[in-house]
């Protein structure tokens, strides 16, 4: 299993305001740092610019490459991190060459991502026509008039259209890079990514960009009891009893992890279980009927359907494209 080329742009004539920085660090930190422990070989990562690279990156720095736009054709991934203000607010121009080049590299089978406003360069080269699209809520209504084919979404974190991912603004890009992980190296693999990052496994794509406040580690309400149903997946679980175990009302409850996490108290159990359900296919021989079990999805026939409908693939289908890495569990005495 090969994780595979991803080429980042990086264009000269763009260049990088400072708090675009994040969105190139996101990519860079993800695919740039080798994690032989987890997949061998990993990324192979290539900035790419019109020339050396950008004289002015932001905050004083400088960034130099020796790969060009057209090193953009044959990367399995292709990333466009941002574009400048100016291409947002005033209409201004991209660089025809970028815009070529990304096309080009979409025709030869690259899978092309944009994150936070880099979903306009990608509209640009009209790579978003006809399909669902999202960047960060400060741009989406720009976005949308601007390119009226796309299907502007202002609504979810990132949005997965198989060859063509968009993501709204700062750690959404984050989230849709660990996603990409997942995809190409298993869900085993993305969660040990980001246990090292200390960010969150998993945040579905279609959760909400506002979001009124994150769990905190110390959130005597919620984080104990979303712990304990973790431990308890494979257990017929309520609203009700969470909300016991929590001390809450139903209604509290469920307004507390909505606003918390922007997802239901059942949205959130489902991905919990899916999660769950993904790591057993990946690291154990178990049949689909135990996983199903353990997992808290009932049947294999139900394990089946939330996979073909939130997944996309079987889990027959799943566990051969991630084949186990792992050592199979003794079973319990």
């Amino acid at each position: 299993m090969s994780a595979g080329s991803v080429a980042v742009v990086v264009s000269e004539e763009i260049g990088l305001p400072s708090w675009d920085l994040y969105e190139l660090s996101i990519p860079c930190t993800v695919f740039g740092k080798p994690q032989p422990d987890l997949a061998d070989p990993w990324y192979d990562l290539r900035l790419c610019s019109t020339g050396e690279g950008p004289e002015n990156a932001g905050s004083g720095l400088s960034l130099r490459t020796r790969y060009g736009l057209d090193d953009l054709v044959g990367a399995d991934t292709v990333i466009v991190p941002s574009v400048p203000d100016p291409c947002v607010e005033e209409g201004a121009p991209l660089p025809q060459e970028l815009i070529t080049a990304l096309r080009r590299a979409y025709d030869a089978g690259s899978r092309m991502v944009s994150l936070c406003t880099g979903a306009f360069a990608l509209a640009e080269a009209g790579l978003l026509d006809g399909r669902r699209a999202t960047a960060h809520w400060m741009h989406t209504a720009l976005l949308a008039e601007r390119y009226p084919k796309v299907q502007v979404d202002d609504s979810v974190l990132y949005v997965d259209d198989g060859d063509v991912l968009t993501s709204a603004g700062l750690t959404a890009g984050l989230d849709l890079c660990l996603h990409l992980v997942r995809r190409d190296l298993g869900a085993r693999v993305a969660n040990q990514l980001a246990r090292r990052m200390v960010v969150p496994a998993h945040r579905p794509g279609g959760q909400a960009q506002f979001i009124e406040a994150p769990v905190p580690a110390d959130d005597e309400g919620l984080v104990p009891v979303l712990d304990w149903a973790r431990a308890r997946l494979d257990r017929p679980l309520t609203v009700q009893d969470l909300a016991q175990r929590a001390a809450m009302s139903p209604r509290t409850f469920y307004r507390r992890l909505q606003a918390a996490t922007g997802t239901t108290p059942l949205q959130w159990l489902l991905a919990q279980r899916l999660g769950r359900a993904r790591i057993l296919l990946e690291s154990t021989d178990l049949p689909i009927e135990k996983i199903g079990e353990m997992s808290g999805l009932g049947t294999a026939n139900n394990l089946r359907h939330h996979f073909l409908r939130h997944i996309g693939v079987s889990p027959s289908d799943y566990r051969r494209a991630f084949p186990r890495t792992t050592p199979v569990p003794s079973p319990s005495p």
